[in-house]
């Protein structure tokens, strides 16, 4: 090869390697622009960071916000009503663009993953036509996250959820870029998809036939915990569950915490429950420092949240009287800092509906401990117990219904004989009933937006806690006006 051509030759490599280089870089940046770029969210207050802030879990969980958005419109014949989402119960505040519970962050593209908002931020209504007030940390009573879970398990099933039938969809909204188009139709829709089509897989115990749905403002915590936290066998267990509060949680340091009692921090709470959502806790040997730093400061927001204030009227004169009756029956097991307040009642004398307990195993809580050590993150250990941790009852009036199940509709009820109490009610409806102290659970727009709960149903017993069955009704009255100032 002469002189000439060797250095045309080399000239021409060069060219072409530079041409490689660009469209390198090029793909390069469009890949880390489109699926990895990260834009931090900016919140008014920690109120807002919590109902919509997220928990780092978007790699591992995220919807792209399109197709989430679009996913009620294309597959409407799958929503439990009208609505779109609105039609799962979640707590919607005026002007927000998501509901309560769903954060949106930018990683790459905008992503829509859950919080812990989803299961914790109360509704209610003191009149039909208002427009309800949410309170963060409070239980989420109308909120059904079964049926969301199923609805995202659906539409994956459904041959509709393509490429062709969401960009047309989502183009009716925003317009599409031919980068975005391509992305969408080769990557994020067919990824999106598989990754439904997995979680639906995960979420099959839930399914299994003749067992009772959870309706809204419940779940099964512990075979939640259980089948997404270890490799155990799915068992014949059931343990549906009320949503509880988790404000005030400063005055709940020395308490068990769940429903059972087998959680002995409020740390622990929090990294089980992060890490049930998706949240990664890091790379590496140590847990990173993103993840410890949401959980420090959500630690450090719940600590001091206060429960709300009952917002109708009450009388001081009886409520003075009930707090004498309060006295005598009831802090010995519900005083900050009393005998047995926030220690587990042993299911003989509390008599509550036992198969909550049956969820939870010592194989379960060991080897879930073993998970959370293998990440290398430091937290008291779960546990496994007989019984019922006894609460504090601070804003005990929005926490309704009662018992662990949710299976008594008010406090009045819960101060009946079993045999008095309500066997088949309502619950979901979010307008309240200040005399009786609990949701109202019966009428028509009760029976129209809410879940029929039935107590004869496996899970669902409404018997135990019979303290205070034995007060007259003037009593029962004024017991009931105290409970509401707490």
């Amino acid at each position: 090869m002469s002189e000439v051509n060797f250095r045309t030759w080399w000239q021409k490599i060069r060219v072409l390697a530079f041409i490689v280089l660009l469209l390198a870089v090029g793909l390069g940046w469009f890949a880390y622009d489109q699926l990895f770029r990260e834009v931090e969210q900016q919140f008014a207050n920690d109120d807002e960071r919590f109902e919509y802030g997220t928990l780092g879990a978007e790699a591992d969980r995220g919807i792209p916000y399109s197709i989430w958005l679009v996913l009620p419109r294309v597959f409407s014949d799958k929503l439990p009503g009208p609505g779109g989402y609105k039609s799962f119960g979640f707590p919607w505040e005026p002007g927000q663009e998501m509901p309560v519970g769903f954060s949106k962050k930018t990683v790459g593209i905008p992503r829509v993953t859950n919080n812990c908002a989803l299961c914790h931020a109360a509704s209610y209504r003191t009149r039909p036509d208002e427009t309800p007030t949410i309170y963060p940390t409070g239980p989420a009573h109308t909120t059904d996250v079964q049926r969301y879970i199923r609805f995202l398990s659906d539409v994956a099933d459904d041959p509709r959820f393509n490429a062709d039938t969401l960009l047309a969809e989502i183009g009716r909204a925003q317009s599409v870029s031919l980068a975005d188009q391509v992305t969408y139709r080769l990557a994020l829709i067919p990824l999106t998809r598989r990754a439904l089509k997995a979680q639906s897989v995960q979420f099959a115990w839930m399914n299994r036939p003749h067992f009772p749905d959870w309706g809204p403002g419940r779940d099964d915590a512990m075979n939640l915990t259980k089948y997404f936290m270890t490799d155990l066998p799915v068992d014949n267990s059931t343990g549906q569950v009320d949503f509880p509060s988790i404000w005030n949680m400063g005055i709940r340091e020395t308490s068990l915490l769940n429903w059972d009692g087998v959680t002995p921090a409020v740390h622990s709470v929090l990294v089980d429950s992060a890490l049930g959502l998706g949240a990664p806790p890091g790379r590496g040997e140590k847990p990173g420092p993103a993840f410890l730093q949401r959980m420090a400061w959500l630690e450090g927001y719940l600590q001091k949240k206060p429960p709300p204030k009952f917002p109708f009227p009450t009388c001081d004169v009886q409520a003075a009287r009930g707090k004498v009756i309060y006295a005598a029956k009831c802090a010995c097991c519900h005083d900050v800092g009393a005998k047995y307040t926030g220690k587990v009642i042993d299911i003989s004398k509390i008599r509550t509906d036992p198969e909550r307990l049956n969820t939870w195993t010592q194989a379960a809580a060991d080897e879930a401990n073993w998970r959370v050590m293998e990440m290398r993150i430091n937290r008291p250990g779960l546990t496994t117990t007989n019984g019922y941790a006894s609460p504090v009852l601070d804003g005990i009036w929005l926490r309704a219904p009662y018992l662990h199940n949710g299976s008594v509709p008010t406090l009045r009820d819960l101060l009946k004989p079993v045999a008095q109490r309500t066997k088949v009610f309502y619950r979901g409806y979010d307008v309240y009933d200040p005399h009786d102290v609990g949701f109202i659970s019966s009428g028509p727009e009760a029976e129209r937006v809410g879940f029929r709960l039935n107590v004869d149903e496996r899970g669902n017993g409404n018997q135990g806690h019979e303290y205070g069955a034995d007060l007259s009704e003037s009593s029962r009255d004024d017991l009931l006006e105290y409970l509401k100032t707490q």
